[in-house]
């Protein structure tokens, strides 16, 4: 495909990296000079230097013969008129755009409408963050947490303790567990090091589990692994930005919400937007604050501010001070393995989680769902099998004998909203949603070729 990345910040810079590995002809728009060389040094693209909505601009990117056209540049406003410029002009089939903003978002009839802005996907990072956020508190003890089929499978990342009734004994152990309770381990990480397992596989302590199973049954197969934690009550978020409302506002009907705040001016919005969130004023690193508040009976202290040297020094302190566990939130992707498993319980970076969002409608074949996992390394998908046997390397077949390519696995499918475990002996029909672990995410371009109806990618 001919894809053309409006702004080569950290997402879109993430994106290439991501799209250019899998043979895609990639084009980088972008104002700073620098920052173009950097990537083109490390990356296999061309790239164009100016202002990213500008008709002259787009043409000299190759526009009038894209597929794609992705604005992720920081400013809302240049997304969206580049957007719809390459509409007007060059008729670029596919235009998504970066939203940030929820005066835009909340008014729908600004886009996709004859008098709107003609933009085929939204893209909002601070939604897909805050239902991250939200997923993990809904989940005690969860890592990652993802939604598959409108949400009737997930697939749940946790990490082994001591404690868990699994631990130390074989995977095909499980069943005799829970045996009520489909379910399949996808893939486990063992001291950063992928491991494809099977039935002889033995659960260690600090084991990165990933598990799926139907979304009614996630809390019964978790237990398994690890012991229990208490529902959480008690939430802390550290900043009021457009992410930290959004979580408020998410979460102040089910949880006691505390919100600290900076600034006097955005404490005083926030106090008239949000119902029963309980707005502070002041610096989350401050110990003094924090104390007063009696962060040690806090359930969840969640950094969001726009400075990841807050977000890291804040959580720190008020794990040191006793908050049971902590989010932060770290824009630069390359620190979340670094923070991430010490002090600070789950590091996500906002860039990463969007980079799946936009994965899913540049994916080819019958692939409709896309979730970055492992910090970019690994991902999980949803792709649909269509077509009959003769026309379909999938259909029609049982699992166990469909050539995957090394490193991927089948963990499940749904059948007519019916969730069904992966087998050897399960024939896999024309419809099923089929979910997919790829350890190595640059075997995507084989698993969309079993996924094509009658069609050889090149």
């Amino acid at each position: 495909m001919k894809i053309i990345i409006l702004g080569a910040g950290q997402v879109g810079g993430t994106l290439a990296e991501n799209l250019a590995s899998e043979e895609n002809d990639i084009t980088m728009i972008d104002s700073d000079a620098n920052r173009l060389r950097d990537l083109q040094n490390k990356l296999d693209i061309r790239i164009v230097q100016g202002k990213a909505s500008y008709p002259a601009v787009l043409r000299e990117a190759g526009c009038e013969d894209a597929d794609m056209l992705i604005a992720v540049t920081n400013s809302d406003e240049v997304n969206m008129v580049a957007c719809q410029v390459a509409h007007a002009l060059f008729n670029t089939p596919s235009k998504i755009a970066r939203v940030r903003s929820a005066a835009y978002l909340s008014r729908k009839g600004l886009f996709r409408t004859e008098r709107g802005f003609d933009i085929d996907v939204l893209i909002s990072p601070e939604q897909v963050v805050t239902n991250h956020i939200r997923r993990l508190i809904e989940y005690p003890g969860a890592l990652q947490v993802l939604d598959f089929a409108g949400g009737l499978v997930q697939l749940v990342a946790v990490k082994a303790y001591y404690g868990g009734p699994l631990i130390g004994q074989k995977l095909a152990t499980l069943r005799e567990h829970i045996p009520d309770v489909p379910t399949r381990v996808a893939a486990i990480y063992r001291q950063n090091q992928a491991l494809i397992p099977t039935g002889d596989t033995v659960v260690q302590v600090d084991d990165e589990v990933f598990f799926i199973a139907a979304r009614k049954d996630i809390r019964t197969v978790m237990s398994e692994m690890r012991k229990v934690d208490h529902s959480y009550r008690r939430i802390v978020i550290a900043g009021g930005g457009n992410i930290g409302e959004r979580l408020a506002e998410s979460l102040e009907n089910e949880y006691q919400v505390k919100l600290i705040e900076y600034h006097p001016q955005r404490c005083i919005d926030l106090s008239d937007k949000l119902s029963r969130t309980v707005v502070l004023h002041g610096t989350a690193t401050d110990k003094n604050l924090l104390q007063e508040e009696s962060i040690e009976e806090a359930d969840i202290f969640c950094a969001v501010t726009n400075d990841d040297e807050v977000n890291i020094m804040s959580s720190m302190l008020a794990k040191r001070m006793g908050a049971g566990k902590v989010m932060t939130l770290i824009n630069n992707a390359a620190y979340v393995d670094l923070v991430q498993g010490g002090e600070v319980d789950i590091a996500f970076s906002p860039q990463l989680a969007t980079i799946g969002s936009l994965l899913t409608h540049v994916r080819r074949g019958q692939v409709k769902n896309v979730h970055s996992l492992r910090r970019g390394a690994a991902e999980a998908i949803e792709a649909v099998a269509l077509g009959d046997k003769s026309s379909s390397k999938i259909v029609g077949r049982p699992i166990g004998i469909i050539q995957l390519p090394e490193g991927v696995t089948i963990g499940a499918l749904v059948r007519e909203k019916e969730v069904m475990m992966a087998s050897d002996d399960l024939v896999i029909e024309s419809g099923d949603q089929v979910i997919l672990f790829l350890v190595d995410k640059r075997k995507i371009r084989e698993v969309e070729q079993l996924f094509a109806v009658g069609v050889t990618f090149i």
